[in-house]
């Protein structure tokens, strides 16, 4: 994969030209600056600020959202201008959250193969009964409680919910969505966890297998991760590739 080619592609599709995945959704161009508006994500997507304009661009995205009394995040990429853009936003009362990886794979070159342990199942989530299940993984695997069911019952209410659960008999072990991003190339993987005690069995491998042929079969081109630490080996030796890092900076009003 052409990971200069790639990288330019993802920043033009889901940056630049970035659209609302829902109806009541919005994008919005300010200046230098283009915001997302969301009921489940509220941020600055991309900015082409410079060392003359940032400070004032960073304080007109603090005063619009203030405004609106929400919170929000800007989205940070590596490669984002100006080189301490960081420290302009830590200056201006914006708290960093973890690094990850952004990685991309192309489809072509992904195994779809799904296999699972014996007794495992996927289960395509399509009711509220199977969001719940989502949450329920989710908060066993990450440690803390998820806010991301109203959002999700928001997207499987039109549709746009693609997402598996992988069952063990009745008990949820593990759980994975993914994103269609309309009029691109594109498709992201969002929200993978497996809970204790089924770990370094196959599931998460599993899941990314599934969704790789539900893209394929949708006509995409490329899968695209933000990758932890811990997911960012397993998916490497999946075939996906390393093309920068992304940090959330988030402002509390």
């Amino acid at each position: 994969m052409d990971r200069e080619k790639a990288l330019a592609a993802f920043d033009r599709a889901l940056r630049q030209d970035a659209r609302p995945l829902a109806a009541t959704d919005r994008v919005e161009r300010e200046g230098q600056v283009i915001r997302y508006l969301g009921d489940g994500w509220t941020c600055v997507l991309w900015s082409g600020l410079d060392e003359t304009t940032a400070d004032a661009g960073i304080a007109g995205q603090v005063a619009y959202f203030t405004s609106l009394g929400r919170a929000f995040e800007w989205k940070l990429y590596a490669y984002d201008r100006p080189a301490d853009l960081p420290s302009r936003l830590c200056a201006a009362g914006f708290v960093p959250g973890e690094e990850e990886t952004l990685m991309v794979a192309e489809i072509s070159d992904l195994d779809t193969e799904v296999t699972l342990p014996e007794g495992v199942r996927l289960h395509p989530v399509t009711t509220a009964a199977d969001v719940d299940l989502m949450m329920s993984v989710h908060d066993r695997a990450f440690g803390v409680s998820a806010d991301l069911g109203p959002a999700l019952l928001a997207q499987l209410d039109r549709g746009g919910l693609v997402a598996f659960v992988a069952m063990a008999g009745d008990e949820p072990v593990s759980a994975a969505r993914m994103e269609l991003y309309p009029d691109t190339e594109f498709a992201g993987l969002w929200s993978g966890g497996t809970v204790p005690g089924w770990r370094g069995r196959g599931l998460y491998r599993a899941l990314v297998a599934r969704r790789a042929r539900v893209a394929a079969d949708s006509g995409y081109r490329y899968l695209q991760v933000d990758a932890s630490a811990d997911s960012r080996p397993i998916l490497e030796r999946l075939g996906f590739h390393p093309l920068t890092t992304t940090t959330p900076y988030t402002y509390e009003p």
